[in-house]
C-alpha cells in the first residue's frame, strides 16, 4: 500500500508540475493554446443541475459497487456498469448545464455537425473529401472533420437522416454508446484473465474520471468501437465462437480506422490479445476478413485513407499542432492522462509491472498485465509521434480506457474509488473543459 501511494502522489506531483511549467510557458510566448495547462480548459468553478446527481452516484458506488460486483449475477453486472456509467457521465455533463454541457458541445465551429450538410450526395463527398482537408483549399473542412476519416462525420449524418438532428441528439448518442465501452472492457478481462478480475474492475470502469470528457466528445463514440474490437477478439482467440465474433471483432475494427486514424494503434492491443489467446489460429482468418469490410467500401466510394492520412499531417502543422512544442508535451499528455484515468490506476499499474515476466501468460495476474501493459505502451508510441500534442483528455480516450482494468490489483477498493470520484468531481466543477 506505501509503494501504491508512492506511485499516486508522484502521478499528482506529475500533474502540478505540468500546471506549473505549463501557465509558464503559455504566458510567455502563448505556444501551447490551451488556457490551463496541461488541460484544454478555462479555470471557472460551478456547478449545475447535475452537481447533486453526481455526488450521489459517486457516494453510492463508492459505498456499495464493490460489494455489489462481487455478487451480482454476471449479465445483471454489465448491464449495472452501464447503467451507473451512463448516470455518472450524465450528471458530468449536465454540472455544466443543458446547453453546455450537452447540447452545445458538437456544434461548435470545429465540430462535426457544422459539416452535416455538405453531405447531400455523399458518394460524390467521399470522393472528393480529400480535397477540401488542407488550410487554404476551397471550403476546407472544419478541424474535427479535416482530422479524422469520413465515417466520423457520417455517423451524424445518418443521425440527421433519421431525424436525430442536432446537438442534444448528437450528444445523446456519443454518451449512451460511449459508456458500453465500458462493458466491453469487461467482456475482455473475464475472457482473458479472469472473472474475478473484471468483477474487481467493475466500480472503477463506472467512476471513470474520463467521464468529464465522455460527455460529451465524438471520442466517447469512437472509445466504444475501439473497446468493442479487442474485446470481441477477445472471445474469438479464447474459444468462444471465433467466427461470429472473430468476424465483430474485424468489422469493429475496421470501423474504428474510419473513425479516427490514430486508432491504427489499436493493432497494439490487438497483438496483446491474439498473443495470449489459445484459438488465435481459428479465428484469425474471419478476423481479417471482418477488417477488410469496411476499409473496402470507402475505397469502392472513391475516398483514400492514406492520402487522407498524409494530407491531414500537413494539416495538423498548419495549425496549433505545428506551433505547440513537443518538449513540454511529450511529458504533460502523461500529466493529462493521469486527470483522466485517476490515481488508482497509476497504482494499478505499477502493480501491473510487477508481475514477473515468467507469468505473462501463466496465470490472471500475468494475463490481465500484458493487457493493460500493452495499452500503456500504445499511448506511448502515440506520445512520441508528435501527433498528440495537447488535447489527449478527448483523442486518448479509446486507450485509457484500457488502462482500467489496472485497478483489479489494488487493495482497499472504496478508498481507491474515492480518490477516483474526487479527480472526476474537482475537474468538472473546478474547471469548464473545452470538449
Amino acid at each position: 500500500m506505501r509503494r501504491d501511494l508512492y506511485a499516486a502522489g508522484a502521478a499528482v506531483l506529475l500533474f502540478a508540475v505540468a500546471a506549473v511549467v505549463g501557465t509558464f510557458v503559455e504566458r510567455r510566448d502563448g505556444t501551447l493554446h490551451v488556457n490551463w495547462p496541461p488541460l484544454l480548459a478555462t479555470w471557472h468553478p460551478h456547478a449545475g443541475p447535475g452537481t447533486p446527481a453526481a455526488l450521489l452516484v459517486a457516494v453510492a458506488v463508492v459505498a456499495y459497487g464493490p460489494a455489489l460486483a462481487a455478487r451480482l449475477p454476471w449479465r445483471r453486472l454489465l448491464a449495472a456498469v452501464w447503467g451507473a456509467g451512463l448516470a455518472w457521465t450524465w450528471s458530468l455533463a449536465l454540472a455544466d448545464g443543458w446547453q453546455r454541457g450537452v447540447a452545445g458541445r458538437l456544434t461548435t465551429r470545429h465540430e462535426y455537425l457544422r459539416a452535416v450538410g455538405r453531405f447531400q450526395d455523399i458518394p460524390a463527398t467521399l470522393r472528393d473529401f480529400t480535397g477540401h482537408i488542407l488550410l487554404g483549399t476551397p471550403d476546407h473542412w472544419p478541424a474535427h472533420v479535416a482530422g479524422h476519416p469520413p465515417a466520423a462525420t457520417l455517423t451524424f449524418v445518418y443521425l440527421d437522416r433519421a431525424g436525430l438532428g442536432g446537438g442534444a441528439w448528437a450528444g445523446a448518442w456519443c454518451i449512451t454508446v460511449g459508456t458500453t465501452a465500458a462493458v466491453a472492457v469487461l467482456v475482455a478481462v473475464r475472457a482473458l484473465a479472469s472473472e474475478r478480475h473484471a468483477r474487481r474492475a467493475a466500480p472503477f470502469l463506472v467512476l471513470v474520471p474520463g467521464a468529464v470528457w465522455l460527455g460529451t466528445s465524438a471520442d466517447a463514440y469512437f472509445a466504444a468501437v475501439a473497446a468493442w474490437a479487442p474485446a470481441f477478439l477477445a472471445l474469438a482467440v479464447t474459444g468462444h465462437r471465433p467466427r461470429s465474433a472473430g468476424l465483430a471483432a474485424g468489422l469493429s475494427a475496421g470501423l474504428a480506422v474510419y473513425l479516427s486514424y490514430g486508432l491504427t494503434l489499436l493493432v497494439v492491443i490487438g497483438a496483446a490479445v491474439l498473443w495470449l489467446g489459445s484459438a488465435r489460429v481459428r479465428a484469425l482468418p474471419f478476423v481479417l476478413a471482418g477488417c477488410a469490410v469496411v476499409p473496402l467500401v470507402f475505397t469502392a466510394f472513391g475516398f483514400s485513407w492514406w492520402e487522407a492520412y498524409g494530407l491531414l499531417v500537413t494539416r495538423y502543422h498548419q495549425g496549433v499542432g505545428g506551433d505547440r512544442p513537443q518538449l513540454y508535451w511529450v511529458w504533460a499528455n502523461l500529466a493529462c492522462l493521469v486527470a483522466v484515468v485517476g490515481v488508482a490506476v497509476v497504482a494499478g499499474l505499477r502493480r501491473a509491472g510487477a508481475v514477473p515476466l515468467r507469468r505473462a501468460r501463466t496465470d490472471p495476474d500475468g494475463r490481465l498485465g500484458v493487457l493493460v501493459l500493452a495499452a500503456l505502451a500504445a499511448l506511448l508510441v502515440a506520445d512520441l509521434s508528435g501527433m498528440s500534442k495537447a488535447e489527449t483528455e478527448r483523442i486518448w480516450l479509446p486507450f485509457a480506457l484500457w488502462l482500467l482494468p489496472a485497478t483489479a490489483f489494488l487493495t482497499g477498493a472504496r478508498g481507491w474509488l474515492a480518490a477516483q470520484a474526487l479527480v472526476a468531481l474537482l475537474v468538472n466543477h473546478l474547471l469548464l473543459t473545452g470538449w
